[in-house]
């Protein structure tokens, strides 16, 4: 296969496939969606302010919050929070985004 050739058709693939890749960023290109269910569930009174989860993270785990997310699992809403430690190793950490409790602590290397 010449060189023109795959050139060509690697521009094909990409000019299809973009598309999909606008379709999919666009539903929460910057995170506006997480941030309005969040405050819903806040204010329905489902989940803690991120602000008072954290501030009783940092008492229990040390380090660099580089990372959260609010997610449904285990029937309940967690908060999954990334943290770097000094000696830079990483953990992730599950709290029940109701209750507050840490109930799943992983580190990683």
């Amino acid at each position: 296969m010449s060189l023109r050739r795959a050139v060509v058709m690697g521009l094909g693939v990409l000019a299809l496939a973009m598309p999909l890749a606008v379709q999919a960023g666009s539903q929460d290109s910057d995170g506006d969606d997480d941030h309005d269910v969040a405050r819903d569930l806040h204010e329905g009174g489902e989940i803690r302010a991120l602000s008072q989860i954290l501030s009783d993270l940092r008492q229990q785990v040390p380090g660099d919050i580089v990372a959260v997310d609010l997610v449904r699992a285990h029937d309940k809403w967690v908060y999954r929070i990334q943290i770097v430690a000094a000696d830079g190793k990483r953990s992730l950490v599950e709290v029940d985004a109701g209750a507050g409790t840490i109930f799943h602590d992983q580190g990683r290397d």
